[in-house]
């Protein structure tokens, strides 16, 4: 599943248009479907399409049990 594919799914399960969510994280729709388009949507912007959604957004590296490295948006 590529990053454009979970936004869009992300979208679908809260109930908001792509373009709200646009306007919501401080992005033109215009603009940001390029990014999705392109699959370059940074961390920055995963981030604030969480806050904007009021969910939880982590990514991880585990390298094992107890070496992580994870950035979340509720830091």
């Amino acid at each position: 599943m590529t990053t454009s594919d979970m936004i869009r799914k992300l979208c679908e399960k809260k109930n908001i248009s792509l373009a709200e969510l646009c306007r919501c994280i401080g992005q033109t729709p215009q603009n940001f479907n390029k990014k999705l388009m392109r699959n370059t949507v940074n961390v920055e912007e995963m981030k604030a399409i969480a806050n904007a959604l009021g969910i939880v957004f982590e990514q991880r590296f585990i390298l094992d049990k107890e070496d992580i490295i994870h950035v979340t948006n509720r830091e």
